[in-house]
């Protein structure tokens, strides 16, 4: 069941609401449908190169404006 987040263009509001079908979600403070969908930074985890296991999310990494499918400086 996907859970995404929002922000409310009547309240500025950011807010996470769980979405089932064809559900139109509203804004829990002001309740609006006036809102967007933002585009939320996934985490991941995997394995090292020794086993180990390496969790990191998109929003941790110092890559936010980097366009490069293939850093050096961050190892992503």
């Amino acid at each position: 069941m996907p859970i995404y987040e929002y922000f409310c263009d009547t309240c500025d509001k950011k807010f996470e609401t769980l979405v089932l079908g064809g559900e139109v979600p509203v804004c829990p403070e002001c309740g609006t449908q006036d809102i967007r969908r933002l585009m939320s930074a996934c985490g991941f985890i995997s394995k090292g190169s020794g086993g180990e296991t390496v969790s990191m999310s998109a929003g941790d990494s110092g890559c936010g404006p980097c366009t490069s499918s293939n850093c050096s400086s961050c190892g992503i």
